[in-house]
């Protein structure tokens, strides 16, 4: 089976180009993102100290994703952030708070239980919560209108009667 891409016979080699392009276009796009991902070895120390920092940090930008795997230009920035505080001789503490103030609990993966973090530390367990006792209502009232409409024997027999009488009509 021979494809034509509108191109005479001669040019069948350029066929086959166009044909490998998108391949070709793929692995390259594949190579250049592996490139981004490369620490900043200049020094293993500052390095390391700077990965654990950001394994405990959410990037902002991706939000499921901790500061040292996220590939976005503002977890780059952040880590030269972290980097340039850590040559400072701040503490793990300090750049912490450093960020909180900067860019709220948000930034934390875990952030401390405090009165402003309560709804998203409780909250999950509060919307349970009311979720079970809605289906309870739910199902209380649904038990109550099912005994309510059993019917007696006289019901059911003139019930009955004009279902005959309606097929023989």
């Amino acid at each position: 089976m021979k494809f034509n891409l509108g191109f005479s016979n001669t040019g069948a080699a350029l066929e086959r180009v166009w044909l490998a392009l998108p391949l070709v276009l793929a692995l390259c796009s594949g190579s250049a993102r592996a490139l981004e991902a490369t620490p900043n070895a200049q020094d293993p120390v500052v390095e390391a100290r700077m990965i654990h920092i950001s394994e405990e940090l959410r990037c902002l930008v991706c939000q499921n994703e901790s500061l040292a795997s996220s590939h976005a230009e503002l977890a780059n920035d952040l880590r030269e952030e972290v980097r340039g505080l850590i040559r400072q001789n701040k503490s793990d503490t300090e750049i912490k708070e450093f960020l909180i103030a900067r860019y709220g609990d948000f930034v934390l993966y875990r952030p401390a239980v405090k009165p402003v973090t309560w709804a998203l530390w409780f909250g999950p367990f509060a919307l349970l919560i009311a979720a079970v006792a809605g289906a309870a209502v739910y199902l209380r009232q649904r038990q109550t209108l099912a005994a309510a409409s059993t019917w007696t024997a006289e019901e059911l027999q003139k019930a009955e009667q004009q279902l005959k009488d309606g097929e023989s009509a």
